[in-house]
């Protein structure tokens, strides 16, 4: 066993504090990885919030790159000296999803599965499973995901969670194709993601929208060729007016709330395709569209969980691209900080200062 720094949230609500824990050597098909950059994500948030689930203390941090130290008994593929991306979609291989050649949907994903502890024996409830806001974090061998080891953890560490929900949005659940007109609704993390994945397709026209011109210029800095201030004008006009007055063959909606949702709906083209990878929140109901609209508009309404990446395959895929100069992942990292200033970088997401904030160790 070894003790560690690591970021905890006690209680909803409450300022994370940095406490010393406590990390079990790897049992069987286990991991126990050095941190080297972890983003800090909404999601993160939502957990200190009590917005994901109630099961205090968490250990917070997912967004992350490290070293493999150590590893247990049955592991293959994965060594000491190893440089990974983590995950949380550690296929099993075994479950319905899986069994049907469809493993990015994998209903059964691993975890490890000894608990990290506060310093009095407490069990921590790692955040997606991972726990990496932390010196050292124990996982499943599976949730780690080998990458060229030339790369920056800063960077490719955050195809761990939002970047690759952006991209995978765009690129798996979207199918954007070339001279494809895309608009994304929504222009944080995610959404700049789903506009570098769009302009990586090939897509002819990537429209950004959003209600802040900081983000707007974020999301042009990645390939978008036109951006729409919702505030300002009717976006479902606008995206129309630059589509030839069809709307976009593909629009992914990054925010997650019922009224961007309909814009979504209604700014695509005929036979069109909306994909939903914002978040809503538990109160939240699918906007009144007429069915009629539904039926008589065509085209597909999918939603996308976690890009409906397999890491396996798409993270050394995307990782090569950035380090190919194709896909600026570096873009992404807004700021680099200590883990004792998570606190502050939570004020600063939620104010919309930043794409991501990145925890060096």
């Amino acid at each position: 066993m070894q003790q560690v720094r690591a970021v905890v949230a006690r209680e909803k609500d409450a300022p994370v504090t940095v406490e010393t824990i406590t990390v079990p050597d790897p049992g069987p098909g286990e991991a126990l990885v050095r941190v080297q950059a972890c983003g800090v994500c909404h999601t993160d948030l939502h957990y200190r919030q009590g917005g994901i689930n109630d099961d205090f203390p968490f250990l917070l941090g997912h967004e992350a790159a490290g070293v493999v130290e150590a590893v247990g008994d049955g592991v293959e593929g994965l060594a000491p000296g190893d440089f990974v991306v983590l995950n949380w979609r550690a296929v099993c291989g075994q479950c319905r999803a899986c069994l049907r050649g469809q493993p990015w949907y994998c209903f059964a994903t691993h975890n490890a599965a000894q608990p990290m502890t506060l310093a009095d024996g407490t069990p921590l409830s790692p955040a997606l499973g991972i726990g990496a806001f932390a010196e050292k974090t124990l996982v499943h061998a599976g949730q780690c995901t080998k990458v060229d080891p030339d790369a920056s953890p800063a960077a490719v560490g955050l195809l761990g969670c939002g970047v690759m929900a952006g991209i995978g949005a765009a690129l798996n659940t979207g199918r954007v194709g070339r001279g494809m007109n895309v608009a994304v609704i929504g222009c944080g993390g995610v959404g700049s993601a789903a506009v570098a994945g769009s302009r990586l397709a090939g897509a002819s026209r990537v429209i950004a929208v959003d209600v802040d011109d900081r983000k707007l210029e974020w999301a042009k800095g990645l390939g978008a060729t036109h951006t729409v201030n919702g505030a300002q004008t009717d976006a479902v006009e606008a995206i129309r007016e630059l589509t030839g007055g069809f709307g976009a063959d593909v629009v992914i909606e990054a925010v997650g709330r019922p009224e961007t949702y309909r814009q979504a709906f209604y700014a695509r083209d005929l036979a069109g395709t909306v994909v939903l990878v914002g978040v809503p929140t538990p109160d939240m109901s699918f906007p009144d569209i007429p069915l009629l609209d539904v039926f008589g508009r065509g085209g597909s309404l999918k939603s996308s969980w976690y890009g409906d990446c397999l890491p396996s395959r798409d993270f050394p895929l995307l990782v090569d691209l950035y380090r190919q100069g194709r896909l600026d992942l570096d873009a992404f990292v807004s700021e680099r900080i200590a883990l004792d200033d998570v606190e502050a970088a939570f004020d600063r997401m939620h104010r919309g200062d930043v794409l991501r904030s990145v925890v060096i160790l």
